[in-house]
Formats: C-alpha cells, sequence, structure tokens
C-alpha cells in the first residue's frame, strides 16, 4: 500500500467509522459534554463524565475542526463539551480540576494527580486555536503554571511523602509537560516554555536506559533504576509514545542525537513489547523478566496499538529506513484484524493476550474520543504531507 492509500484508508477510517460512532452516541446534548460509557452498539452502560476524557474529546473535535474540515459542525461539538468543562470542572476553593462528574455536574471524584488539569488545559488551548478567544488561552496558560506548581509540590495534591514512599520520576509527567508546551508554545511565546521542555525532555531521558535497551516508567531522583516491582516497570505503549513526542521535541529544536535517542526508544519497545506468539503489544512487563504486578500486564490494549501506528511512520519518516514501513504493516494489520470493529464502529479496547475482546465496551473512564482518532489524524497528515508536523 503507497503512503497515499494508506492516507485514503486512514481517512476513511476516521471520518467513516470512529467520528461519526462518537457523534452518534457520545454527545450529552442536555447537560453538555460527552458520554463515554458506551457499550459496543453505542447504548450507554454509566452517565459519569471523567473530566480528562471530557477535555481530551473537546481538543479531538476543535483539531478536527482547524485542520481537517471547519463545516461539519465539530466546533459546536467541542464548544459545549469547553462551556460544561468550564461551568463544572474546577472547584471553586482550590482551582483543581475534578476527575469525575455526575452527568449534571456534581463533583464525584478529585484525583491526588495532575492528568484531569493536563487534558483541561488541552481543551482550552485548542478552543483558543479554534476559535481566536483570548479567554480561552488565558484561562489554559493560568492552569499550566498552577500544574507546574502542583507538580513541584505534590504535597498540595494530597499526595504526602511518607518514609517509605518511593522517590524520583514518574514517565507520564514529563511527557505531559512536553505534550502541554507543545500546544500551548505554538499559541503564546513565553521564553519559559523553551527552557522547560529542555528540562522536561532530560527528565524523560532519566528513563532510557541504553545499555539494558529498556525505559523504564519509574527511576529513582537521579534517573537511577530502581530494583523492585515500582522500577522495574516497563509500559511498551507508553515508551513508543514518549519516542514520537521527543521526535517532535527534536524537530522544534534540530536536535539529531535526541531524535536518533526516539528512534532508539521505538526500536527497543516494539522488540520487548511485541508479543511474539500472539501479536499485538503487552501492556506492561518487567524490565527483568521477573512476573509483573499489574494483573493485566499480557492484556492488548487499543492505544499502545494507535500510539505505535503513528509512531512507526513518524519513525520511518524521520529515518528514511523502510524497515519502520514493515513494523507499521505489521501493528497496522494486527489491530485492524483484532481491535476494529466492523460492525458497529470504532475499535474495541480491551483484549486478551491472544487478541480476543474481555469487554465489548466501546468508551468507559479511561477510554474516549482521543487516542485512535489522533492517531488516525495524525498518520494522515503525515503520509500526505512528510514535513507535517501536528
Amino acid at each position: 500500500m503507497t503512503p497515499t492509500e494508506l492516507a485514503a484508508l486512514y481517512r476513511r477510517e476516521l471520518l467513516e467509522h470512529v467520528v461519526p460512532f462518537w457523534e452518534r452516541h457520545g454527545i450529552d446534548r442536555q447537560c453538555g459534554g460527552y458520554f463515554t460509557c458506551l457499550d459496543r452498539r453505542g447504548n450507554l452502560y454509566s452517565t459519569d463524565k471523567y473530566l480528562w476524557l471530557q477535555g481530551r474529546a473537546v481538543w479531538m473535535f476543535a483539531r478536527l475542526h482547524g485542520q481537517v474540515d471547519c463545516s461539519r459542525g465539530w466546533l459546536d461539538l467541542a464548544a459545549q463539551g469547553a462551556a460544561f468543562l468550564r461551568r463544572w470542572g474546577r472547584d471553586k476553593d482550590s482551582g483543581r480540576v475534578y476527575f469525575a462528574l455526575t452527568r449534571d455536574g456534581r463533583p464525584i471524584h478529585i484525583q491526588r494527580k495532575i492528568y484531569a488539569e493536563v487534558f483541561y488545559l488541552l481543551a482550552m488551548t485548542e478552543m483558543a486555536r479554534a476559535t481566536g478567544q483570548a479567554d480561552y488561552l488565558d484561562e489554559a496558560r493560568d492552569l499550566f503554571w498552577t500544574i507546574h506548581d502542583l507538580w513541584r509540590r505534590p504535597e498540595k495534591l494530597g499526595r504526602p511523602l511518607l518514609s517509605g514512599t518511593p522517590r524520583g520520576s514518574t514517565l507520564a509527567d514529563p511527557m505531559v509537560f512536553l505534550s502541554m508546551i507543545e500546544e500551548l508554545s505554538s499559541l503564546d511565546d513565553d521564553p519559559r516554555y523553551a527552557a522547560l521542555a529542555e528540562e522536561m525532555t532530560h527528565l524523560a531521558l532519566r528513563h532510557v536506559k541504553a545499555d539494558r535497551r529498556v525505559v523504564l516508567e519509574n527511576v529513582g531522583p537521579d534517573g537511577q533504576a530502581v530494583d523492585s516491582p515500582w522500577g522495574r516497570l516497563l509500559n511498551p505503549g507508553h515508551a513508543i509514545e514518549m519516542g514520537w513526542f521527543l521526535i517532535h521535541q527534536a524537530r522544534r529544536t534540530g536536535d539529531q542525537r535526541l531524535a536518533a535517542t526516539a528512534l532508539d526508544i521505538i526500536d527497543w519497545s516494539m522488540e520487548a513489547g511485541w508479543d511474539a506468539e500472539y501479536g499485538g503489544l503487552y501492556y506492561f512487563l518487567d524490565a527483568d523478566g521477573r512476573p509483573p504486578l499489574p494483573l493485566e500486564w499480557s492484556m492488548k490494549l487499543w492505544w499502545p496499538m494507535t500510539e505505535a501506528l503513528y509512531a512507526l511512520l513518524l519513525a520511518w519518516r524521520t529515518s528514511g529506513d523502510a524497515r519502520y514501513l514493515a513494523l507499521h504493516r505489521q501493528v497496522h494489520d494486527w489491530a485492524w484484524r483484532h481491535l476494529r470493529d466492523d460492525e458497529c464502529g470504532e475499535w474495541f479496547g480491551y483484549l486478551d493476550r491472544q487478541g480476543r475482546p474481555t469487554h465489548e465496551l466501546k468508551g468507559g473512564p479511561y477510554k474516549g474520543f482521543f487516542h485512535l482518532p489522533r492517531a488516525l489524524l495524525y498518520s494522515i497528515q503525515l503520509l500526505s504531507d512528510p514535513a507535517a508536523q501536528p
């Protein structure tokens, strides 16, 4: 399949198979925001709303409006979600973003993590881009520095550092900062973003252990490996996602050494993470081959596969090495065969090791309108224009 043919296939998948599922079933036209707890056919099994998925859906609809087609009503769908977030999403006293709300906006739960804030910010940033309204950018900018403060001082999240609490870095944190900075810096010329992106890149690279060909999810305060299940944990899909984040950063800065490291990360993670017997990417592994503690370690989830689809195409465009096209085809064929739901639209999210659905849901507290359409959109853009960067 040529790049032009693959781009056309992914465009059909995005616009005829994925987006319509969420347009039909995921819009709460009564209370605002989006439903994510949908079964295979799009029927609701819960009306609870998870704020990081609300923010992701706002970002996705606004991005589709701006980069695909401004005539399909996607900005209206994004705007009603943004209005729901702004009305109900933040605690009035602390400014924190709730993790979950009832359908009509009453708070259920607030996490001791920064990720609901992160995706609220990305929603506001993309709304600023799509509408040109300064108030969206002002809110995103202010929230960014609030998130930064919460990350620097985790006790503000209600996470006390007890004497036995592992100290160090979790890979997700520098990754989300790189993502936020990529979005914000394209709209806001604050010089602090570049310095912080450099810091976060350095922090992310502490997790890369070239001598062992692994990317550790958690490392000690100085980047040292920690001999515990926490310290040996691998998430191949997450490392692959970090690989393309770092390629984006390398393109912005012209750092060829960083791009080469990112290609290594993608290589090692595909090598370690691909199940040679049944195909697909393992969810978790132990770096030393010991028993991984997460019970779902051998499951095959949708999002690592979608991250690999885009990352491998980007690796090919970055390096010119056709080996990445072969790996992409391997991932594509497995995903199309096991994850794609030809009958009802969208993709299954959770499969067992053999590739059989363990749940027939299309969305829930963690799966929504984001990873799959983002990967398809980014892949279309890359295949259509080699110089393109989302």
